[in-house]
Parts: structure tokens; sequence; C-alpha cells
């Protein structure tokens, strides 16, 4: 019998970056849907005890992972593991992120190198590790996260902007190498998200004003809005769907 359209039950799934925020609430929004999930995170401990939490609250199999996703060589030993002890993923999802902001002419070097090394080399390294076995088993699904900010810049945040359009594309070109052996690639670019990382912005009242003004839903996202794109980039809805950039942004990238 045919696997419903929407059905991701029982497939794995890892999640960069999942101990907290956007990652976590996209983890647990697989988990719901009764796919297999690894949590990821740099703490261990964290990991594992929220790894728990999410068992707890759906009733899913559950595991945690740590590992510094920008090392090429952590992230390639500790994917052979995982693939060792779980098998190979059948979902990835790149939601690992970091911001850092300053005006153009005063930002740091140090911070523009872990803006590329957290946003954008990170990627590469957890998908070129993963994607050999993908290939060999015949599917795969890759999610990036991107952001508005792959299209809109803003003051402060250049390098950051950067690194995200660099997502965008990196998300093409893998779909391009890699849509042969059955396996898509597409990116979700959230729009304004009142997340960990972004606390500064949503707790400043004009900055408030600002997203409801410039957003035509006139309001922040919530995290569940996230999850049916992500549900159906999983499934094998999107069978042919590859090298897509979809914003969940109510609606501020169609207008000025």
């Amino acid at each position: 019998m045919k696997q419903p359209l929407f059905d991701i039950s029982d497939r794995l799934a890892l999640v960069t970056g999942s101990s907290r925020g956007l990652g976590n609430a996209l983890a647990r929004g697989l988990a719901h849907q009764g796919a297999r999930v690894i949590l990821h995170g740099r703490d261990l401990d964290k990991v594992k005890a929220e790894a728990d939490k999410v068992a707890q609250d759906t009733g899913a199999t559950v595991e945690a992972i740590s590992f510094d996703v920008t090392d090429a060589s952590a992230t390639k030993q500790a994917l052979e593991t995982l693939i060792d002890d779980y098998g190979t993923p059948d979902i990835l999802i790149n939601n690992a992120g970091l911001q850092r902001r300053a005006s153009f002419n005063e930002f740091d070097t140090a911070d523009w190198d872990a803006l590329i090394a957290t946003n954008l080399s990170s990627l590469f390294y957890v998908s070129r590790a993963l994607t050999p076995a993908m290939s060999e088993r015949g599917s795969g699904k890759i999610i990036n996260i991107g952001s508005v900010q792959s299209k809109l810049a803003r003051e402060t945040i250049a390098p950051y902007s950067a690194t995200k359009g660099g997502v965008a594309l990196l998300t093409q070109g893998m779909a391009a190498d890699l849509a042969r052996f059955n396996i898509q690639v597409n990116c979700i670019s959230p729009g304004y998200f009142k997340t960990e990382m972004n606390t500064a912005l949503w707790q400043d009242p004009a900055f408030n004003q600002w997203v409801e003004k410039r957003t035509p839903a006139q309001r922040w996202g919530h995290f569940d809005e996230l999850v049916g794109t992500l549900v159906y980039l999983c499934s094998g809805a999107s069978s042919f769907v590859s090298g897509q950039n979809i914003f969940v942004d109510g609606g501020m990238t169609s207008v000025v």
C-alpha cells in the first residue's frame, strides 16, 4: 500500500542546533508527526535533557548527539558514528546558526569568521558527511534553514545576510548535484520569529512596530507555522521539488 502523501512516520531526522529555539521547534514538529529525531547541540548534557523532554511530550523516539559543526573532521567522525548507531538519516535539517551585529565599517574579523563557519561552512560539512550514504541508498531529504535576510538587507547585519545568501545558492548547487540520487535539497527562509537569537529585537518596542508595519500579516511568526512547510519538504509530497527557497515570512519579501 502506498505511503500517504505527507507521512514521515518512522523516518530518521537529524536536526542541527536543536537543543533550543527554532531548531528545537522544528525537531518537535517532526517528532509530533511520527519521525524519529536526533537532537544536536554543543552541550551533550543539555541536548540529552532536551531529548528526554521532546520524547515525553511527543511520544517519539528521540536521541541526542553532540559535535562541533564548524569542525570538518569532528563532524565527519561524529556522523560516521551516528550512521553506525542509528542508520543513515532520511532527513537532514541544517539549522545551526549564529548572529553578530555591528555596522559594516566596524565589523570584527573574528565575528565574520564565526558567522561564515557556523552559518555556511557547517552546512557544507554536515551535508557532505551524510550525502554519500544517502546517495548509496538512493533517497534523502535535506532542508537548509535560510532567512529573509538572504533577500532583504538591513543595517548592522551585512555579513549575516551574506551567509544566508550563500545558504540559498548552496541549496541550489546541492540540488543540481544530488537530484540524480533521489535526494531533494530545499531551503526554508523564515521571516521574523521571536527566537532567542533575536531577543534584543523583539524586546524593542520600536522594532516590534517596524516588523508589524513591514509585514503584510502585521505580526511576528509563530514557530508552529514553519512546521507545515517543513513536513511537506520532508515527505513524499515534494519528491519532484528541489533547489527551492521557500519564504515563510507573512508576505514580507513580497512587498516594498
